[in-house]
């Protein structure tokens, strides 16, 4: 434990400016981030008694080991300079908010020439237009279900839309009337897009107008005696009708707000937010937090509002942001949300009316929430303990393996040979520091002496780590090599396990740990476990340890072992993937995906490319002389595939179908 005065600043040294500030420890990782409007009264602070900071505040400064801080300008670049180094550096002691699931959003792709609706997971992307988020995909579902009743807009993948246009018949929504058909030509692109901007009209709430229009025409259709269009229509009118009833009107006077409402104790604190459109609820999201640092409902509303919309600009960021309480840099925290948005916007606490209400009921959600995640963590707690103690009893260690990493070794027939690393933390997975690896010592199949390979490698990194900050001064550092520069950001390799599993029986087993020993680490236990029989072994043992199968030890070890078989499963499937695509193209130097998907666009097929001549790929925009000459001795080094057959009459197929995009091989030829 450090005395925060051995590293306080010298009286003078720091400036009274805006900036934000970093505590490190003494492994030189950043272990808390901090704006201040004033630095020099803000550090101060931190320097004064301990009896008389607050707990978490105290073990904060008695964790670091050096301060260092950077001006900025104004506030509003010391909130946004914050905000970046709490997602690059990772501080512990920082509030960062859990999303408790990842939520789907309806999308519309504008971006495309064809725009298609969808949902979509994850981050946002450029041009696509989002409403959300959902609770639920089928909410999502059933809501365009309705409306591509009126707005028949593409909801079809790529390659659908390629198939349909190429065999020139579109797929079953086109035929029922819940897709326009733009891929065989039903609608012009242009026809197409206006409909899909009059679906995103309708969804961000602009719903009046349009009902007011289809009325018109079906009133208007039925006085000229066309009744089945004004049929048509008036089913049109209730479909939009009961899409619009799944998200009742919340706020009469169509306000575009975010609510967010906050319930906390001691220790944790859950955030909801209600998402509201057009007067309408249209999403709803909500995190959960360990308070790590002392920090009341505003600080918490302010690294809410950081979360919430430090990714986000223009009309992701709302006029409205309605909150339980205003942060202490209400003005800055407004100017910067204003220049997210790129106009004004309001944040405040709602004191009377239907935003007081809805805030309310924002905050029972809130409350739900928190004590529901209680309930699993406690339940989940109880059974994670009880099973890594009875992993400490099986294996005879002196306590719980609160972190445990496990190793897997997988390949096709000998051919890319890949292994992973998964670890789990206190029973849970964390999937930040999962690492895979290729097997670079030698070529072909030996699960046993890839295993020696890939545990090698981990903990000579974790030697080196320790080699770096001084924990471990051996009488031959050659042996591990030199770490990488220190720059602060979490280490991959810096924390070891108290257990190592690996996928497989004895063999395994005697490697891994012959790893450990030829590196002379003898404080990490080592087990495998076997698919056969789930039998468990050790060390040095020649008969199993077999966990009762109702154990939560065996089944603890069981979800590290599938998580690591699935992990290496993936990459080694990638990798082949990958590898099978490879082309002759890829052998030219500077050529890049562009330009490849440009020689294969402009002449049809690779076939067709290798016969043309150097003057023909010179006409290809991009394409100079040299290159031209490159791309002509690749083609002609490379053999091509053999010619496609058809297995059922025995015909050679002519491959006259141009590669697909991102390809540059007519078929997946092994190089």
């Amino acid at each position: 434990m450090a005395d925060p005065s051995s590293y306080r600043p010298e009286p003078g040294q720091i400036p009274d400016s805006p900036g934000v500030y970093k505590f490190r420890d003494e492994h030189r990782r950043v272990i808390y981030v901090g704006k201040a409007k004033s630095l020099r009264q803000r550090l101060a602070s931190y320097f004064q008694d301990l009896a008389g900071l607050h707990p978490r505040t105290a073990t904060m400064v008695t964790t670091a080991a050096s301060v260092e801080w950077t001006v900025v300008s104004t506030e509003v670049e010391a909130l946004q300079l914050e905000y970046s180094w709490i997602k690059e550096f990772d501080p512990r002691f920082n509030v960062k908010y859990r999303d408790d699931k990842s939520y789907p959003s309806l999308a519309v792709t504008l971006n495309e020439e064809y725009p298609r609706v969808q949902v979509m997971r994850g981050p946002k992307k450029k041009g696509v237009r989002y409403f959300g988020p959902y609770g639920h995909a089928w909410a999502i579902r059933e809501t365009v279900d309705l409306m591509l009743r009126v707005f028949p807009v593409r909801t079809c993948s790529a390659g659908v839309f390629k198939r349909s246009a190429q065999i020139g018949r579109p797929c079953l929504l086109g035929y029922i009337g819940k897709c326009s058909a733009p891929c065989v030509g039903r609608v012009t692109p242009e026809e197409h897009r206006e409909l899909a901007e009059d679906f995103c009209d309708f969804m961000a709430g602009r719903t009046g107008t349009y009902l007011s229009r289809l009325e018109k025409e079906m009133h208007a259709a039925a006085e000229d005696m066309e009744y089945e269009k004004a049929a048509r229509l008036r089913d049109d009118i209730g479909a939009l009708r009961r899409a619009m009833e799944k998200n009742a009107v919340v706020l009469a006077d169509a306000t575009d707000a975010d609510l967010i409402a906050v319930a906390e104790d001691e220790l944790e604190a859950a955030v909801q937010i209600f998402h509201v459109r057009g007067g309408r609820v249209r999403g709803q999201r909500g995190w959960v937090t360990d308070k790590v640092e002392a920090v009341d409902t505003a600080g918490l509303v302010e690294h809410a509002l950081q979360q919430l919309y430090g990714e986000e600009k223009g009309e992701a960021v709302p006029k409205e942001v309605l909150v339980p309480a205003l942060p202490e840099d209400t003005p800055v925290l407004s100017q910067w949300l204003a220049d997210r948005r790129g106009s004004q916007v309001s944040l405040r606490i709602p004191q009377r009316g239907d935003k007081k209400a809805l805030m309310e009921t924002v905050h029972r959600n809130a409350l739900q929430s928190l004590a529901l995640h209680k309930t699993k963590r406690a339940s989940d707690l109880t059974t994670r303990s009880r099973a890594l103690e009875e992993i400490a009893e099986a294996l005879d260690l002196d306590s719980a393996p609160l972190r445990i990493e496990c190793f897997d070794i997988s390949h096709l027939q000998g051919d890319d040979v890949v292994a992973s690393m998964v670890v789990f933390e206190d029973g849970l997975a964390r999937k930040g520091e999962y690492r895979r690896f290729q097997i670079k010592s030698f070529e072909g199949q030996d699960d046993v002496r890839s295993m020696h390979e890939v545990v090698s490698r981990r903990f000579r990194r974790y030697l080196q780590e320790k080699l770096k900050t001084g924990e471990w001064d051996p009488e031959d550092a050659e042996a591990v090599g030199e770490a990488p520069e220190d720059d602060g950001k979490p280490k991959r390799f810096a924390y070891p396990p108290q257990l190592v599993v690996v996928d497989g029986g004895q063999p395994q087993v005697a490697a891994a740990k012959r790893a450990l020993e030829e590196l002379g680490i003898d404080d990490v236990a080592v087990c495998g476990l076997a698919k056969r029989l789930e039998e468990v072994w050790l060390p040095g043992e020649d008969d199993p340890v077999v966990l009762p199968r109702t154990s939560e030890g065996l089944y603890l070890l069981q979800r590290v072992r599938d998580e690591a078989h699935r992990f290496a499963i993936q990459y080694q499937r990638n990798k082949r993937g990958k590898r099978l695509k490879s082309g002759p193209l890829d052998e030219v130097p500077g050529l890049g995906e562009s330009r490849k998907q440009a020689l294969v666009k402009h002449f049809g097929s690779v076939k067709k490319l290798r016969q043309a001549t150097i003057d023909q790929i010179c006409e290809v925009p991009g394409i100079g002389r040299k290159t031209a000459e490159t791309v002509v001795a690749a083609l002609a080094r490379a053999v091509p595939a053999g010619p496609a057959v058809n297995t059922a009459t025995g015909e050679i197929i002519e491959d006259e179908t141009p590669a697909p995009a991102g390809a540059s091989s007519e078929r997946g030829t092994e190089q």
